[in-house]
């Protein structure tokens, strides 16, 4: 298994071709934490990242993902009711988790988990989400985990509250 610091150093913030080059693959190091392409990034880039802020002071992120009105989701999501998909927003907050385990030095790959509560919605006149998530908790064993607990915030209101959130980086079958 790769150490993704061999691959890869820290900064404190990623741009757009920054997580683009990560949805690629290998940018932590090949069979490591990758995010996904889009359409399903999430995201347009990370603005904080850390491995002892937050809450908890054991991790922070803030990424944030610029809103259109002709984004894909709003299309089918739903007819003359145009909304953000909840599944996506927290989706967002696990693509997060899983590039902060790989960006803090975990090797393996990411697999969702965790606890949530809706308190809005995304629509096409919302301008900008902002994700924050605090890492609770990271193992680095055998078993490699991110515990976190997220926020999304649609034009600064928090509509999305996620407890418990879970990553689990897995070794790549040989």
């Amino acid at each position: 298994m790769f150490n993704p610091h061999d691959f890869h150093a820290p900064q404190s913030s990623y741009s757009k071709p920054d997580l683009l080059r990560s949805s690629e693959g290998g940018y932590f190091g090949p069979g490591n934490a990758q995010l996904p392409a889009p359409p399903m990034l999430m995201m347009d880039r990370i603005t904080e990242i850390s491995l002892d802020g937050g809450a908890f002071g054991k991790g922070h992120v803030v990424g944030e993902l610029e809103i259109a009105p002709d984004h894909w989701f709003f299309a089918c999501h739903f007819a003359a009711d145009p909304v953000m998909p909840g599944c996506l927003g927290l989706d967002a907050m696990w693509q997060i988790i899983g590039f902060w385990l790989g960006w803090s030095g975990s090797p393996g790959k990411g697999r969702a988990l965790g606890e949530v509560k809706f308190r809005g919605h995304i629509t096409p006149d919302v301008r900008l989400v902002r994700y924050e998530v605090d890492i609770r908790q990271a193992r680095r064993g055998r078993l490699v985990l991110g515990i976190a607990d997220g926020r999304l915030l649609a034009d600064g209101a928090c509509v999305y509250l996620a407890k418990d959130m879970r990553v689990g980086l897995i070794a790549p079958r040989g």
